[in-house]
C-alpha cells in the first residue's frame, strides 16, 4: 500500500458530502494507511473518521476514533499533534455522549471535566466548555446549572474553539426560546442569518429552532420561508434526525398535516438507522403528533419503516410507545422527568393556528363575495324579484339571481301559476349550474306545464326548448333536436322579432355544435336575424364558435370581435371576461409571437378578461391566469409570469384539477427559474415531477426534473449533477447528443462544486457520448475539461496526459469552419499553458501560450487574447526569477 493511494482516497471523500458513501472512502483510506505501517499517517486519518462519522450520522462510531486519537496524542504529543483538532472533537464528544441512555452520566461528566482541563492548559477560552456543560445541564432538566452556565458561555470571550458564527448562537437561540424568550432570540439570531455560512449545519440548523420564536411573535411568513429553507438543506442528512422532527412538529401544529405526512413517509425509514436513541425518540415523538393531527382514522396506509404497509393509526400508536420508552429511558439515566415530559408536551401538543401556507400557491382559496347590490337587492315586490332574478341571469350575474331568487322564497309561500313556472325555470338554472342537467330537465317540464295554466305559450315553448336542449346534453338528440326545432317554429309565429324567438335560434345553433354539426349550427344562425340587442351580440359569439370548429379563422375572429365589442357596452355582462378569454387565445394561436414593439393586444385581452371573470368561475380564472402567465414569458416578464402562474396554481388546486395543476405548476418553475428565484423554481418543480409522472406525461416529467437540475445547480446543489446524468441515461439511446450535453452539464455542476475528481470522471463520459454522436467539438471540449479536472484534483501528470487527447481530437475538427477550429487550438494551448506551468514546465508553457494569444488575435476575440497575454506576463516573472 502507497501513502498516494491513501491521500487520493481522501481527496475524493473530500468532494463527497458527509454520509455513508464519503464515510466508506475514509475507512477504505484508513485500513490502507494502517497497511502502509505509518502510525502517524494512520493517526491523521483516524481523525478525519471521527469527522465523517460524526457529520454522516454515525456519532457512536466517533467513540472509539476520538478515544484512540487523544490516547496516542497524550503518548507522544510531538509526533502525533492534531492537538487543536482534537480539542474541538471534544465538542462533538461531549454532545453525542448525552444522546445515548446507555452512557452514564458520570462518563459525560468526566469527558467535560478532561475537556476543561486541556482547554485551561492550552491557555484557551473557556467559552466553549461553558458551552457543553450548559448542554449537558438542559439534557438532563437541571434548569437553574442551565441558567448558570449560559450566563458563563455568553460572558466568555470567543476565540478559534468556539463554535462557528452559526452553530454558537443557535445554541443561544434555542436556549432563549425554551425560556420564552422569543425576542431575544431572534436579536440574538439576527446578525447571523444575513451572512454566507460555509458551515455543514448552518444556517439550516438556526433557521429550524428559530421556527417557535417566529410563530409566537406573529412572523409567520418568516416562518415559512425558514421552515421550507431549512427543511430543503436538512432533508437529506441523516445526522439532522431530530430537526427533521422539529420540521415534522411545526406542520403539524401550523394546519399542514399533508406536508407533514409528507415528510414523515420520506424520512420513515431513517428509524432503522437513527443515529441515535436521542434523534430516533424526538422523530417518533414527532411523526405521532402528525398522525393524530392529520386524523387519519384507520382508512390511511403508509410504508413502514422496513418498507411494509401498516395502516396509520397502527403506526401512531407504535410511534407513541417508541418515544415513550425511550424517554424513559433518558430519564431513568438522568434522574429526572425532563426527557419525558419534552416528548408527552410534544405527544399532546394543539394547533398554534388554524393554517399557516407556506408558499403563496398553497393558500386558501378566498369565499365567494356576498351577493353584490344591484336590481335583485333593490327589487320589492315578487314578479320584481323575478324579472330582477332572470335580468341578473342573462347578464352572467349568477349571485344576484340567486339572491333575488332566494328573497322571492322568502316572500311568498303560495305563488300563482305564472310566478311559480317563472320560479321552476330558476329552480332548472340552479340545477343546471350544479351539474344536474337531468334535475333541470324536470324542472323545465314542470315550468312549461305552468306557463300553460298561466296562459303564457311564449314562456311555454321558450322552456320547452330549454328542455330539449338538457335532452341533447343527456343523450337523448333526436328527442331534443325536435323539441327545439318546435319550439323555434312556434315562437317565430307567435313572438317574431323578440327574445324569445332569438334565444331560441341560438338554443338550437348551441346545440348542434355541441353534438358536432357546426354546419347545421351555421345554417340555423343565417336563417333569421337576431333583433334583441344583447342575444344578437350572443349570437356573434356562437358564430364565431362554429366558425371556429369549421376552421374559418379569419371569419371566427371578425365574428367574436363583433360580439365582444357589443358585449363592451353593455353594462353589468359578465360573461364578457369568457369571450375575452376565448378571443385572446384564438388571437394568440394565429399570432403567436409578441409584438416587437407596441401593446400587445393579447396581454390586453387577457387583463379584460381577468377583471371581468366573476370570482365563482374560478376554473376558467385559473385557466386565464395561467395563459397569461405563459404569454408574460413569451414576452420575457418573467417576474410578472410567476405572480399570474401562482394564481393559476392556487386555483386549480383549490377546485382540485389535478392536472391543470401540474402543467401550471411546471410553467411556474421555469418562470421562477428565468426570474432568478431559484429557490422557489426548484420546489416547484420538486412538487410538480411526482404529479406529471402520475399522469404519464413522461415527456413533461422529463423537462421538469430538467428545470428542478437547473435551479438546483443556481443553488449549488450537488443533485443536480446527480439529475443530469439520469437524463442522460434517458437519453442516449434516442437522442445521443442530448445525452452527451447533459453529461457535459452534470461535469460542468461539479467542476463549479470543486468536486473536481468526479467532474473529470463526467467528462470522460460525456466526451465518449460526443463520439457516439459525431459531435468533434464537444468531444475537444470535454477532454479539455477533464485534463483541467484531473490537474485540480491533485493528478496534474494525469491532466497533461488528457490534454495530449484533447489536442489529439483537434484533428478530427471539419476543415470547412477554420474559425471554430482555431478557437478550441487556441483554447486547448491556453489550459494547457497552465498545466505546463503547474508543474513547472514554464518554457513549454510559454510556447503555448503564445499560440493562444496569436489564435484569439486572429479571431478578434480582445478580451480572451487579454487575459492570454497577462497570464504570459505572469509566466515571464516567474521565469525570471527562476
Amino acid at each position: 500500500m502507497s501513502v498516494e493511494e491513501v491521500h487520493a482516497l481522501l481527496a475524493r471523500a473530500e468532494e463527497l458530502p458527509y454520509g455513508e458513501a464519503r464515510t466508506v472512502l475514509v475507512e477504505d483510506a484508513l485500513r490502507r494507511a494502517e497497511a502502509t505501517g505509518d502510525p502517524v499517517l494512520a493517526y491523521r486519518v483516524r481523525m478525519e473518521l471521527t469527522g465523517s462519522y460524526q457529520h454522516g450520522g454515525e456519532p457512536a462510531k466517533a467513540f472509539a476514533t476520538f478515544s484512540r486519537c487523544l490516547s496516542q496524542h497524550d503518548s507522544d504529543p510531538g509526533r502525533f499533534g492534531g492537538e487543536q483538532v482534537l480539542l474541538w472533537q471534544f465538542k462533538w464528544i461531549v454532545n453525542s455522549l448525552t444522546l445515548f441512555p446507555e452512557i452514564p452520566l458520570d462518563r459525560t461528566y468526566a469527558v467535560l471535566d478532561d475537556m476543561e482541563r486541556r482547554y485551561r492548559l492550552g491557555g484557551h477560552s473557556l467559552q466553549a466548555v461553558y458551552h457543553y456543560r450548559h448542554v449537558v445541564a438542559r439534557h438532563v432538566g437541571d434548569e437553574e446549572a442551565a441558567e448558570e452556565w449560559f450566563a458563563k458561555w455568553h460572558a466568555a470571550p470567543r476565540d478559534a474553539l468556539s463554535d462557528c458564527e452559526g452553530c454558537d448562537p443557535t445554541g443561544k437561540v434555542r436556549h432563549l426560546i425554551a425560556r420564552g424568550r422569543h425576542e431575544e432570540a431572534l436579536q440574538v439570531a439576527a446578525p447571523v442569518l444575513g451572512r454566507e455560512l460555509n458551515c455543514t449545519e448552518q444556517p439550516q440548523n438556526i433557521l429550524t429552532a428559530l421556527l417557535p420564536a417566529y410563530l409566537a411573535t406573529g412572523r409567520l411568513e418568516e416562518a415559512a420561508r425558514a421552515h421550507r429553507r431549512a427543511y430543503r438543506l436538512t432533508r437529506a442528512n441523516l445526522r439532522d434526525m431530530a430537526d427533521i422532527a422539529d420540521h415534522m412538529e411545526f406542520c403539524a401544529r401550523t394546519g399542514n398535516h399533508a406536508r407533514g405526512l409528507e415528510i414523515l413517509q420520506r424520512h420513515l425509514e431513517w428509524l432503522e438507522r437513527a443515529p441515535s436513541p436521542y434523534a430516533r425518540m424526538r422523530f417518533a415523538a414527532a411523526a405521532a403528533l402528525v398522525l393524530r393531527m392529520a386524523d387519519t382514522g384507520e382508512g390511511l396506509t403508509l410504508r413502514g419503516p422496513s418498507g411494509e404497509p401498516v395502516a396509520a393509526a397502527e403506526l401512531h400508536r407504535e410511534l407513541t410507545a417508541q418515544a415513550l420508552e425511550l424517554a424513559g429511558r433518558f430519564d431513568a439515566r438522568n434522574g429526572s422527568s425532563c426527557q419525558g415530559d419534552r416528548v408527552r408536551a410534544v405527544l399532546e401538543a394543539e394547533p398554534l393556528l388554524e393554517w399557516l401556507p407556506l408558499s403563496p400557491y398553497a393558500r386558501r382559496p378566498a369565499p365567494p363575495p356576498p351577493p353584490a347590490a344591484g336590481p335583485a337587492a333593490a327589487a320589492d315586490g315578487p314578479d320584481e324579484l323575478l324579472q330582477a332574478a332572470e335580468d341578473a341571469w342573462t347578464r352572467g350575474d349568477v349571485p344576484a339571481a340567486l339572491a333575488a331568487w332566494r328573497r322571492f322564497d322568502e316572500l311568498v309561500t303560495e305563488p300563482t301559476a305564472a310566478q311559480a313556472g317563472r320560479r321552476a325555470d330558476g329552480t332548472g338554472l340552479e340545477r343546471m349550474t350544479a351539474g344536474d342537467m337531468a334535475g333541470a330537465a324536470d324542472c323545465w317540464q314542470r315550468a312549461a306545464e305552468l306557463h300553460l295554466r298561466a296562459g303564457d305559450e311564449t314562456r311555454a315553448q321558450s322552456t320547452r326548448g330549454r328542455v330539449g336542449a338538457a335532452w341533447c346534453a343527456l343523450g337523448r338528440v333526436d328527442e331534443g333536436l325536435d323539441l327545439l326545432t318546435a319550439s323555434l317554429a312556434r315562437l317565430e309565429e307567435i313572438a317574431a322579432g323578440t327574445r324569445w324567438a332569438d334565444a331560441a335560434r341560438l338554443r338550437l345553433a348551441g346545440a348542434l355544435l355541441q353534438l358536432g354539426r357546426a354546419a347545421e349550427a351555421l345554417e340555423v344562425l343565417d336563417s333569421g336575424d337576431l333583433t334583441d340587442p344583447m342575444e344578437a351580440a350572443e349570437g356573434q359569439v356562437l358564430r364565431g364558435r362554429v366558425l371556429l370548429d369549421l376552421d374559418r379563422a379569419d371569419e371566427a375572429e371578425q365574428a367574436l370581435r363583433r360580439g365582444y365589442a357589443a358585449l363592451r357596452e353593455s353594462d353589468g355582462v359578465t360573461w364578457s371576461g369568457e369571450v375575452a378569454f376565448l378571443l385572446a387565445q384564438l388571437v394568440m394561436h394565429r399570432r403567436p409571437e409578441p409584438p416587437a414593439e407596441g401593446p400587445d393586444e393579447v396581454l390586453a385581452l387577457l387583463d379584460e378578461a381577468i377583471a371581468r371573470l366573476p370570482v365563482q368561475q374560478s376554473p376558467l380564472r385559473a385557466s386565464a391566469h395561467a395563459v397569461r402567465g405563459g404569454r408574460l414569458m413569451a414576452c420575457g416578464r418573467f417576474a410578472d409570469a410567476a405572480d399570474d402562474l401562482i394564481e393559476a396554481v392556487a386555483a386549480f388546486t383549490a377546485a382540485g384539477i389535478a392536472p391543470q395543476a401540474a402543467y401550471a405548476r411546471l410553467d411556474l418553475a421555469a418562470a421562477l427559474l428565468q426570474a432568478g428565484r431559484h429557490f422557489e423554481a426548484a420546489e416547484v418543480a420538486e412538487e410538480a415531477g411526482p404529479m406529471l409522472a402520475q399522469l404519464a406525461d413522461h415527456d413533461a416529467e422529463r423537462r421538469c426534473r430538467y428545470l428542478l437540475a437547473q435551479a438546483q445547480e443556481e443553488l449549488g446543489e450537488a443533485g443536480a449533477a446527480d439529475i443530469y446524468a439520469e437524463l442522460a441515461a434517458e437519453e442516449r439511446e434516442e437522442r445521443p447528443h442530448a445525452a452527451a450535453r447533459l453529461l457535459e452539464k452534470a461535469a460542468d455542476a461539479l467542476s463549479r462544486l470543486d468536486r473536481s475528481a468526479l467532474a473529470a470522471e463526467r467528462y470522460a463520459a460525456a466526451a465518449e457520448a460526443f463520439t457516439a454522436a459525431g459531435d468533434p467539438y464537444g468531444v475537444v471540449r470535454a477532454r479539455r475539461c477533464r485534463a483541467m479536472c484531473l490537474a485540480w484534483s491533485g493528478r496534474p501528470e494525469e491532466g497533461l496526459q488528457a490534454m495530449a487527447e484533447a489536442r489529439a481530437a483537434l484533428d478530427d475538427l471539419p476543415a470547412g469552419d477554420p474559425a471554430a477550429r482555431t478557437w478550441e487550438t487556441a483554447a486547448v494551448c491556453y489550459d494547457h499553458a497552465h498545466l505546463l506551468a503547474g508543474v513547472g514546465r514554464l518554457a513549454e508553457a510559454l510556447e503555448q501560450v503564445e499560440q493562444a494569444i496569436a489564435g484569439f488575435a486572429e479571431l478578434g476575440e480582445r478580451q480572451a487574447a487579454d487575459t492570454a497575454a497577462a497570464f504570459r506576463e505572469r509566466l515571464l516573472a516567474a521565469a525570471g526569477e527562476e
